[in-house]
């Protein structure tokens, strides 16, 4: 009855020490928080001006190596998920249309942290637009980038911007 007894107070005070563990940093599944959404200002730019010098002899081959996918409509859901060596950042687009291709999270600063922030930019082709409406489910589409522990060093907050909004999600 003895070995009961303690056997009992023991389990109780290891659950109990679980509570406290559940909150704090030492837990993996509160290193990163919630994300959330926030609309970008607009720049007034038109994407269909090109901005770029060069004149009608410039070198068509070098301008087609240097095409960039223009920033995607907007960011509707960004996950920070903690991996062995690193995180993975995984943004969901959604497309003014569907058939958007080539989604990719593209590093502002290189890669830099700038002042605690890691900023990336979400980007994606779009097909020409459709005339029937398509469901926000067929116009969604998924980007992901892995960072290394070394990457992560000095981060408190990761951003992902996208034409009309940003997505951040905080370190704990």
């Amino acid at each position: 009855m003895r070995n009961l007894t303690s056997a009992l107070l023991v389990s109780a005070l290891v659950l109990s020490g679980c509570g406290s563990i559940s909150e704090s940093r030492f837990n993996p599944f509160n290193w990163f928080g919630r994300a959330t959404v926030e609309p970008v200002q607009d720049a007034n730019v038109n994407p269909l001006i090109p901005t770029g010098t060069g004149g009608i002899f410039a070198n068509r081959r070098a301008a087609r190596a240097a095409v960039v996918a223009p920033l995607a409509a907007q960011v509707s859901d960004l996950t920070v998920e903690r991996v062995p060596g690193g995180a993975l950042i995984r943004a969901t687009a959604l497309s003014d249309t569907v058939g958007a291709f080539e989604v990719s999270l593209a590093p502002v600063n290189d890669g830099v942290p700038v002042d605690g922030v890691l900023t990336y930019e979400l980007r994606a082709f779009t097909a020409p637009a459709g005339r029937v409406p398509m469901p926000e489910r067929a116009r969604s589409h998924v980007a992901a980038v892995h960072v290394t522990d070394g990457d992560l060093e000095g981060v408190r907050l990761i951003r992902v911007q996208a034409a009309r909004n940003a997505a951040t999600s905080t370190r704990r």
